[in-house]
């Protein structure tokens, strides 16, 4: 499998407005979801960990999932410095089924990289135990211009009613939108939502 963040890594959280753009992600997860330190939780596309150091205050064990080797690798250099225990698993989860369930899955910016994003909801809904919860921030639909090179990119953005509609039919209930955040580029702003929803 490609590793499209081979070469970005090492420079990924030197960009201060993808550091911003997680801050208030997380943010705008810790004001919508409830969170307790027996969880066990998912972060999915979890990257260098920006949004999972954010989450593990708050929380007894994150599993980070990502397909980069380099980026897990820088992850893997956080790791004592977490405040929650961490799992690292290099794994393509909608291919590889894990064998076990979680009480929440966290993802920032993973799920325009995901080809068929109904069945990754409905993995998402099996990874969960009953009352389960996911917070799922990504982009909203734009013109293709957000991404300047290659890495994997399925959708420009979703239209949000649509995502929600993918999370119903998967089982979820109470699904609830928000902006999260904006991201400023020179050729433009996206705005950036966060899905809520509950097993």
């Amino acid at each position: 499998m490609t590793d499209f963040f081979k070469h970005k890594a090492g420079q990924y959280e030197q960009d201060k407005n993808r550091v911003a753009n997680v801050d208030n992600i997380a943010t705008a997860i810790l004001d919508n979801v409830t969170f307790h330190p027996a969880m066990h939780i998912i972060d999915f596309g979890s990257g260098t960990g920006l949004l999972l150091e954010k989450i593990a205050p708050v929380v007894g064990k994150i599993t980070a999932i990502d397909v980069s080797a380099s980026m897990n690798r820088q992850l893997r250099e956080k790791k004592d410095r977490l405040a929650c225990e961490l799992d690292i698993l290099e794994i393509d989860l909608s291919t590889t089924p894990l064998d076990q369930q979680f009480d929440g899955i966290i993802s920032s910016m993973t799920m325009h990289h995901i080809d068929d994003v109904g069945s990754m909801f409905a993995t998402f809904y099996s990874l969960l135990h009953e009352g389960g919860v996911i917070a799922i921030a990504d982009l909203d639909r734009e013109d293709g211009s957000f991404h300047t090179e290659n890495t994997g990119v399925f959708h420009s953005g979703f239209d949000r009613q649509t995502l929600s509609n993918m999370a119903i039919d998967a089982g979820f209930s109470r699904v609830a939108l928000t902006t999260a955040s904006t991201v400023h580029k020179p050729h433009g702003s996206y705005p950036v939502f966060l899905l809520t929803a509950h097993k």
